[in-house]
């Protein structure tokens, strides 16, 4: 006989137990090789019924074995799919049989890995089970008892869908495991007065396709089935309609039940339809948010399973549970699983249904170290091991080490160790270890460390705190229990322990609900540091956190104190995330939810003294301008839904002000224009077309809307569209040519001063470089006007009396403050005819034109730098400094580190001399024209 290599080179053989019984298997196929008839015997030896299926199979065995494993379960599979007839009960045994016997061969020689083993045994338990469904289907349709259906729609399942769970979902299979298994059916199939008549046929078919899985005949059994995982198994019936188990489980569904969907898949009947169901529980089983409160549901679920089944005590080998027991196998599933959950609803990556993979993913994203998901991939692979040898003996679905030295004898020469001692002393030690490594992470620890002593008025804030929604279930009691002696030592070792507590007293209040943000502190302790961070600098990134908690995920997803990724790569991850998405609304509380992380990121960013106030200014444009530049084609593809493509060459979007100098701060809204070109275009040709000016209007003000809106997800930006030719009075988007003659003939020069900021943000490209164009040609022009300077003075003026800047904290308005540096900049700008943005750009420009000498240059640009600091890190602590000593000692700390000064009072004196000293130069700057 001519062996394929499939059988060549095995690098592993069992040890015959029982030696008598191995030499019997071995004179069955005298033909074998050496090396094949030491596998078939070591394999007999161990277990009887392996010896058995070689007896009874012992005319196929030598051909399968010739033809190489794989080969030979892709025939026996294929057997089962082609129409034949012979009785189907018989045939699904023999295949089971057969399927049985050549996987343990290749995996006692070596020839198969886990996977390969697990993975044959699923498609075996598909391939049965979508050939019984189809069976018990036929008999329905034949006897007239599912309504609309013909014959061949049993073979597509007729509107009934088998999802596999568990370890079949996921490709897992045991040697000699059941199968777990949900029944459902499309019930939008069917009209009202067919749905009984088709439920009551499933159902049926549903109890005939498990009989003829699960029924022991002289044939023996194929799989043991367990549709016992279905929504409410006590009360719902074994095969129920789709509608009915979504609704379950939006209501109703559990952690353990989101988990066990981790796992599952299609396996038989109508795959597209189970797919669509399986896409529907998306959202339940991946939330959006870290879902840190599935550690304790977890360990609660260990907990029971523990009682129930007796497991708990010390580690003894004798009658160990390899599963279920201290160490075991579901463990490693569990703190796999676990951090799925946790994290999968932000990250699709870490989705996979098998857990050698998921540990994998879990360890490249950094979740789980990768020494440790190395270690807990090597046991799971030797317990998976462990387990089918036990299987193997004698086709018993157990988990169970032998409790007597015989059986111990058995088990490790079937694992081919001839020291038994010395593999029981490995195996309890890789037992040990998994506990070891996993039993941390579930269970929470016991914090006995002293709280701090408290003052009178601390005491009488912390009495307080059971009163506030935050802790109004048991389940958020009992974690922030555990997490308040930590809370307040962090608070006493703040700068103003007093002030941190008052706010975060305030923090706590504001809180909606808190079961997720406690797990999510109890399971990632540095975000406490983090927290009281905040409520003793910065109250108003306290106050947001409080409506906006789920951004503290971002904090630990891994990158957030990576570089700062640009413009380009922001609108590429927030487009990338969108284009994942069907819905509009949904599409835009993700763009919110997304740029609220990263807002949240530069703030933390500058609280933490990682950038400073410039750096942070130029992180917030690029943040907007990212944002407006993904989400306009989002709002453009909407509004063609209805009304057709964009007429003519499409829009832009400029952005005006401080976005189009690209300096924003942690509060600004947006400054924005819209220009369009229907290049001669009359009308879109959607289903409902609209005329290009009312289109363009229209579409301009449904991407004010997408951006302005409070949504389930809050707004993104206010926006103010006033700098738009004629103001309030014009229309909101403007066409080209109209915007040309308007700049050209009819602009006031407060408006070319806004115009020397305009830089383009979304929208069509082409368009845009025209208008810069355009932009570009029209300052110089403009500038040369002889009434410039003298129009500036009158604006100034104006400005002056409707913003006197009390206060002398005010960074922003006021003589020598921001507002009145930036319009000597603009002026500058126009008056050299200068393309630039930026403040500190405009006023070299106008030096080097001599609109501006080299010493006013230095007093404007001293005082902008100045007053930049304090009002980018005034407007992050509060909505108002006028009251310094209302920030606290931290957050007046930040202030004087971020402007350099030593006191306030130094502060205060370098913000009045500057500002002083700038205001002179502006002043001259518009009475040098005279």
């Amino acid at each position: 006989m001519t062996q394929t290599p499939s059988f060549n080179g095995l690098t592993r053989c069992p040890l015959p137990h029982d030696r008598a019984a191995g030499d019997e298997a071995r004179a069955l196929f005298p033909e074998l090789s050496a090396e094949l008839g030491d596998l078939v015997a070591g394999t007999a030896g161990c277990s009887p019924y392996l010896k058995t299926l070689m007896t009874r199979e012992a005319a196929w065995l030598p051909r399968a074995l010739d033809a190489g494993p794989d080969v030979a379960v892709a025939g026996e599979l294929a057997a089962l799919a082609e129409s034949s007839d012979e009785p189907l009960a018989p045939r699904l045994r023999q295949a089971k049989r057969r399927v049985a016997l050549i996987a343990a061969l290749a995996d006692l020689g070596g020839i198969w890995s886990l996977e390969a083993l697990t993975g044959a045994l699923s498609d075996l338990a598909d391939a049965v089970t979508q050939a019984a469904l189809t069976d018990a289907l036929a008999h329905e349709i034949r006897r007239g008892k599912l309504p609309g259906a013909a014959p061949e729609d049993a073979a597509t399942g007729a509107g009934m869908v088998v999802l596999a769970m568990g370890k079949m979902g996921a490709r897992e299979l045991n040697y000699s495991s059941d199968i777990d298994l949900i029944c459902l059916f499309d019930e939008t199939r069917f009209s009202d007065a067919d749905y009984h008549d088709a439920r009551a046929a499933f159902i049926r078919a549903t109890r005939k396709m498990c009989a003829l899985l699960s029924d022991h005949t002289g044939d023996g059994y194929v799989f043991r089935t367990d549709l016992r995982l279905r929504p409410d198994p006590s009360v719902t019936p074994v095969c129920l309609s789709m509608e009915a188990a979504e609704r379950y489980y939006e209501s109703l569904g559990r952690t353990w039940e989101r988990a066990a969907y981790i796992k599952a898949r299609p396996c038989a009947g109508d795959l597209d339809a189970g797919q669509r169901f399986l896409d529907t529980l998306i959202p339940f089983v991946w939330r959006r948010h870290l879902d840190f409160a599935a550690i304790q549901d977890a360990h609660d679920m260990r907990l029971r399973i523990r009682e129930h089944k007796g497991l708990g005590g010390a580690l003894t080998l004798e009658g160990h549970n390899v599963k279920l027991g201290r160490g075991g196998i579901r463990e490693i599933e569990f703190f796999t699983q676990t951090r799925q959950i946790i994290a999968g609803g932000r990250d699709p990556e870490l989705r996979s249904p098998r857990t050698v993979e998921a540990l994998a993913a879990l360890a490249a994203k950094g979740w789980v170290p990768q020494d440790v998901a190395h270690e807990l991939t090597e046991n799971y692979r030797h317990h998976r091991e462990v387990e089918h040898r036990l299987q193997m003996v004698q086709d018993a679905q157990t988990q169970i080490m032998p409790t007597a030295p015989e059986g111990f004898d058995r088990l490790a020469r079937f694992m081919g160790a001839a020291d038994t001692a010395a593999w029981r002393a490995g195996v309890k030690t890789r037992f040990a270890r998994v506990h070891e490594l996993t039993e941390g992470f579930f269970a929470p620890g016991t914090d006995t460390a002293p709280a701090p002593e408290l003052s009178d008025s601390a005491r009488r804030i912390v009495s307080g705190w059971p009163a506030y929604a935050a802790l109004r279930s048991a389940r958020a009691q009992q974690i922030f229990e555990r997490l308040r002696p930590e809370l307040l030592r962090r608070l006493h070792k703040a700068a103003n322990p007093d002030e941190a507590l008052i706010q975060f007293d305030r923090f706590l209040g504001g809180l909606p609900a808190g079961v997720q943000l406690f797990a999510l502190f109890e399971a990632n302790p540095t975000l406490i540091d983090l927290i009281v961070d905040i409520c003793a600098t910065a109250p108003r990134l306290a106050a947001y956190l409080s409506r906006n908690a789920g951004v503290l995920d971002a904090v630990i997803g891994g990158d957030f104190f990576a570089p700062w990724p640009g413009t380009a790569a922001l609108s590429r991850a927030l487009a990338d995330r969108l284009a994942g998405i069907d819905d509009y609304e949904r599409k835009l509380d993700a763009a919110r939810v997304w740029a609220r992380e990263w807002h949240f990121r530069i703030g933390v960013h500058h609280l933490r003294g990682l950038i400073d106030a410039f750096e942070a200014g130029g992180q917030y444009a690029h943040l907007a301008e990212a944002t407006l530049n993904a989400l306009w084609p989002e709002v453009v593809a909407e509004f063609a839904r209805k009304h057709g493509a964009p007429p003519g060459r499409g829009a832009v979007v400029f952005g005006m002000g401080s976005l189009g100098a690209a300096r924003l701060n942690a509060a600004s809204d947006l400054d924005l224009i819209v220009i369009y070109d229907p290049a001669g275009v009359e009308h879109s040709d959607g289903r409902r077309p609209l005329a290009a000016r009312p289109y363009y209007a229209r579409l301009t003000q449904a991407f004010v809307t997408a951006l302005s809106a409070p949504m389930a997800e809050g707004r993104l930006y206010e926006v103010d569209m006033r700098l738009r030719p004629s103001g309030r009075q014009g229309p909101v988007a403007t066409a080209l040519e109209s915007f040309r003659n308007y700049q050209r003939n009819e602009a006031w020069t407060w408006e070319h001063l806004a115009l020397t900021r305009a830089r383009r943000v979304a929208g069509c490209t082409d368009l845009g470089a025209e208008v810069e164009e355009f932009r570009r040609a029209l300052l110089p022009e403009k500038g040369r006007g002889a009434t410039v300077r003298a129009d500036v003075a009158e604006m100034r003026a104006r400005l002056a009396e409707a913003k006197p800047g009390d206060g002398r904290w005010n960074a922003k308005d006021g003589p020598g403050r921001i507002q009145d540096i930036e319009l000597a900049a603009q002026t500058c700008a126009l008056l050299a005819g200068s393309h630039a943005h930026r403040t500190e750009a405009q006023l070299r420009a106008g030096r080097s034109a001599g609109v501006l000498d080299g010493a006013a240059e230095a007093a404007l640009l001293d005082a902008y730098r100045l007053c930049w600091r304090l009002q980018c890190a005034g407007r992050l602590l509060a909505d108002d400094l006028g009251r310094m000593e209302a920030l606290g000692e931290g957050g007046r700390a930040l202030i004087l580190r971020e402007t350099g000064c030593d006191t306030l009072e130094a502060l205060a004196e370098a913000l009045a001399a500057r500002c002083a000293a700038a205001a002179a130069a502006v002043t001259e700057l518009l009475d040098s024209g005279d």
